[in-house]
């Protein structure tokens, strides 16, 4: 069967869930409506102040080296990436699984993975390597906007769908 597909902003969009990002990144959609329902007491559009630091898929942060079968997989099944829309970490009760947040000067971040230290307002930020942590960001406090609340799940072709809607970001150092 094939995709159905949906023009927004000069892009198509393959899903629901896709055009429900794409509004809320145009304004075009009123997105307190959705937030009331998910968990956790940020509010989608919400600007919050976080602690965010940075992590890899390696040994150094997550215990596990290349040949292990769950490198560079996340808590919610998805690989590691970073790009338009990177995976982040967070504490679940305050950002769900599938949140997208924009983070100043790191560009929009979905979470995907949870981590021991990532509890309350702190996040982590995906990088491909422990350089890339130590020079492009370290750890800083920033306010962050709650662009979607998540539901709690996130899929690779959910990923994909969504990157395809998100402009790059003059904050996200990987859109060159």
């Amino acid at each position: 069967m094939p995709a159905s597909f949906m023009f927004i902003s000069g892009r198509f969009a393959r899903s629901a869930l896709a055009v429900t990002v794409a509004l809320a990144l145009s304004g075009r959609a009123e997105p307190k409506a959705e937030a009331a329902d998910g968990p956790g007491p940020e509010e989608q559009g919400e600007i919050v102040r976080v602690v965010a630091t940075g992590y890899t898929a390696g040994v150094e942060s997550t215990g596990k080296r290349p040949g292990h079968p769950q490198y560079g997989i996340t808590y919610s099944g998805v690989k590691v990436r970073r790009g338009k829309l990177s995976t982040i970490a967070a504490d679940p009760k305050y950002f769900p699984i599938g949140t997208i947040l924009f983070i100043p000067g790191y560009g929009y971040g979905i979470v995907a993975d949870t981590g021991s230290k990532i509890k309350g307002k702190k996040i982590d930020l995906y990088f491909p390597s422990k350089r890339q942590v130590f020079q492009e960001w370290g750890k800083k406090t920033v306010d962050v906007r709650v662009i979607r609340k998540g539901n709690g799940k996130i899929t690779e072709s959910m990923l994909d769908d969504m990157s395809e809607v998100i402009a790059p970001s003059e904050d996200d150092p990987t859109s060159g």
